[in-house]
């Protein structure tokens, strides 16, 4: 079985597309299915970037299931990320489960067909997985308006924690007893690793769901939405795989990274984690002036026959360097790198006065941008939660809207 999570496919990456690189990363996972004979293939969400994602990316999508059917994986379970759209991802779901691909976009109004029975070729049952997509406020409990933010925070785990108990009740029943069991899962689980900032898909804390709680009747839980591979609470079997290319400047020193899993006698034999090769190469170079362009040139020439790599330049200063970004990509002409982003940074003994003055827009997500401009109106923080899922639902509208239009 092979664990995968957070594609992202058709995301920008200030104006850039990442096509390519996540061509390459889908062919190499597939040169490992066939390498490895595969019979298993998990996604724990995040296929996409955004809900309407463009069409390239979904043809790239299509394209790699297409291939996969001339291979040993006889059974692919998808499951929906808080970055996917339920029903976009669901739309040929009927056709595919034919082709023993198994989508769960959202949590089905039929709870029982989140359990999927994985059978061989003569009928024979092999393994069972709970495909336990993102779950949204719907799927949780509602929280009553009297209700403090502590206690709403308390409900929507203690919903978590509920959801999973009924999943694995449904999966500890005699006639699973002999095969694997595995449960998918796209939150923050406590205790997880994140390379930077991730945005908290629930209000409240990070702190979604503790490793011990998923019912201990699974042998192995598959989860998305960190992009750093890691185990959680020191259970081997209780892991994120991460994304399959950095998605931001942040993740450039992480190890991108899939698991195969192999399974004897229905119980979890081995886990071996494959590492992804780096495609493009994401780079941060910083100092002052002089130290930057020697690292600029030096960096160009040890990756001249890759992908062109993609840099931020940090120029540590306390005095302004007219056409600093003019001058810098002069640098680069006829290298094989892009500067991406270009900054200068002001020194001062303050740090937190400095962190607020080289924080720039495209830094901070649409969510905090919207948290932020709350606070400054003075809005109640009981009202909060309310107005996040509205600001949500506008930005799903308007990316729906946007990909419509093109």
């Amino acid at each position: 079985m092979l664990h995968t999570s957070d594609w992202h496919l058709g995301q920008k990456f200030l104006a850039k597309d990442r096509l390519a690189e996540h061509r390459m990363a889908l062919d190499w996972l597939y040169e490992l299915i066939l390498r490895e004979e595969v019979d298993v293939l998990v996604v724990a969400g995040d296929i996409f970037d955004i809900g309407a994602p463009p069409n390239y990316a979904r043809k790239l999508y299509y394209q790699f299931l297409t291939r996969l059917l001339n291979t040993t994986c006889r059974h692919i379970i998808i499951v929906g990320g808080n970055h996917d759209s339920p029903s976009m991802l669901e739309a040929p779901k009927d056709l595919l489960e034919q082709l023993n691909m198994h989508v769960v976009g959202a949590v089905p109004e039929d709870f029982e067909k989140q359990i999927i029975e994985l059978k061989d070729p003569k009928g024979n049952l092999e393994a069972v997985v709970a495909a336990v997509p993102f779950l949204r406020d719907r799927d949780l409990r509602s929280s009553a308006t009297a209700e403090s933010g502590l206690e709403r925070i308390a409900a929507m785990k203690q919903s978590i924690w509920e959801h999973y108990q009924q999943v694995g009740e449904r999966v500890a029943q005699d006639r699973y007893c002999e095969v694997p069991k595995i449960v998918t899962g796209h939150l923050y689980a406590s205790g997880a690793d994140a390379s930077a900032k991730q945005d908290n898909i629930y209000i409240g804390d990070k702190e979604n769901i503790k490793a011990n709680q998923f019912p201990e009747c699974f042998d192995y839980v598959a989860l998305g939405h960190i992009h750093r591979p890691q185990t959680i609470g020191g259970l081997d079997h209780v892991r994120y795989s991460g994304s399959i290319i950095p998605l931001s400047f942040s993740e450039t020193k992480d190890d991108k990274s899939v698991y195969l899993l192999d399974f004897s006698a229905g119980k979890l034999a081995g886990i071996r984690t494959e590492a992804l090769p780096v495609f493009r190469r994401l780079k941060t170079i910083q100092g002052d002036y002089k130290k930057v362009k020697q690292q600029i040139l030096a960096f160009a020439e040890r990756h001249k026959n890759e992908l062109a790599p993609w840099v931020e330049v940090l120029v540590e200063s306390d005095q302004i360097i007219p056409n600093l970004s003019v001058e810098l990509n002069q640098l680069v002409e006829g290298q094989s790198i892009e500067l991406l982003k270009v900054r200068l940074l002001k020194k001062t003994t303050n740090e937190k006065l400095n962190e607020d003055q080289q924080q720039e827009l495209e830094d901070v997500e649409a969510i905090d941008v919207f948290r932020k401009k709350c606070a400054a109106m003075g809005t109640l923080p009981n009202h909060m939660e309310e107005l996040e899922a509205s600001f949500r639902s506008l930005m799903n509208w308007m990316e729906e809207r946007e990909a419509n239009e093109n």
